[in-house]
């Protein structure tokens, strides 16, 4: 780990961290010197079939001589939200950066079924985990950097929230996520103007199709696949959560200090056509 990395002796939550583009995030703050609250459900996957099954975000952090904490959090529920936040500042003194990363795919494991035909539970579960556990997330982070003395730069805190390349295009037979995501992004910018006279930066990213234990079911369909290979300008592959970890770095540093309300999609210029 790098002594002075571009997030050195920031404290930084990630929710999802378990697996996928959590987990890669975790790595990635880790290596520029964060000290990390992995933030998940339960400590390991509860995908099967990856290496990620093998040792938890946390262990592996530390394994590679970091600061890294795990801390179970349902996204949904407020009291959980809170007491993620207080475990951080218990463990860490403060909380600056905050990863609303969490996030299902309900329709993918259930089966894409058309809008007339989705399960209103479906519907709902997905809203609570992909847009009520951002809003609880940057909720209950901004109150605690509120309290905070300000970084050198003058800067109390910085926001970033998944959402999706389905936030700003639909998909047939994915309403619930689709939905989910499009709130995610235009919350992101209310919730920019809100904290920015208190220089907190609220941003976001917009991850492509990405190959990750979420999503590994779904690529199993080598038509599919294929077919999603070619909606990719770049081609050659599907995103990897490496490229979103690298983005996530980048507006949670000093290098985005002029950067707030807005997601960056990360997808191989699939929203360019």
């Amino acid at each position: 780990m790098a002594a002075l990395g571009r997030l050195a002796n920031k404290t930084a939550i990630i929710t999802g961290a378990a697996s996928g583009i959590g987990r890669a995030i975790a790595f990635a703050y880790h290596k520029e010197g964060a000290k990390v609250v992995c933030a998940d459900l339960r400590e390991k996957t509860k995908y099967t079939g990856s290496r990620e099954e093998e040792r938890t975000t946390h262990d592996s952090i530390r394994d590679m001589g970091g600061k890294a904490i795990f801390q179970e959090v349902d996204v949904c529920k407020p009291a959980s939200v809170q007491k993620l936040v207080e475990a951080a500042v218990k463990e860490y003194g403060r909380l600056d950066v905050m990863v609303n990363n969490a996030g299902v795919s309900l329709e993918a494991h259930a089966g894409f079924k058309p809008v007339w035909e989705l399960d209103e539970d479906i519907w709902q579960g997905t809203q609570d985990v992909n847009s009520t556990g951002v809003f609880l997330g940057v909720k209950y982070a901004v109150q605690q950097m509120l309290k905070q003395q300000a970084h050198a730069s003058g800067d109390r805190g910085w926001i970033i929230n998944t959402s999706s390349i389905l936030g700003y295009v639909g998909a047939e037979h994915t309403a619930a996520y689709c939905a989910s995501k499009g709130a995610v992004l235009n919350f992101t910018r209310a919730a920019a103007l809100d904290c920015a006279p208190h220089r907190i930066h609220v941003n976001g990213v917009a991850p492509g199709y990405t190959e990750s234990s979420m999503t590994g079911p779904i690529w199993r369909d080598e038509k599919a696949y294929r077919e999603k290979l070619a909606m990719h300008p770049f081609g050659g592959r599907l995103g990897q959560p490496d490229d979103l970890a690298k983005a996530c770095v980048f507006l949670a540093s000093e290098d985005a200090q002029w950067v707030t309300g807005h997601t960056l999609p990360v997808e191989g210029g699939y929203l360019a056509k």
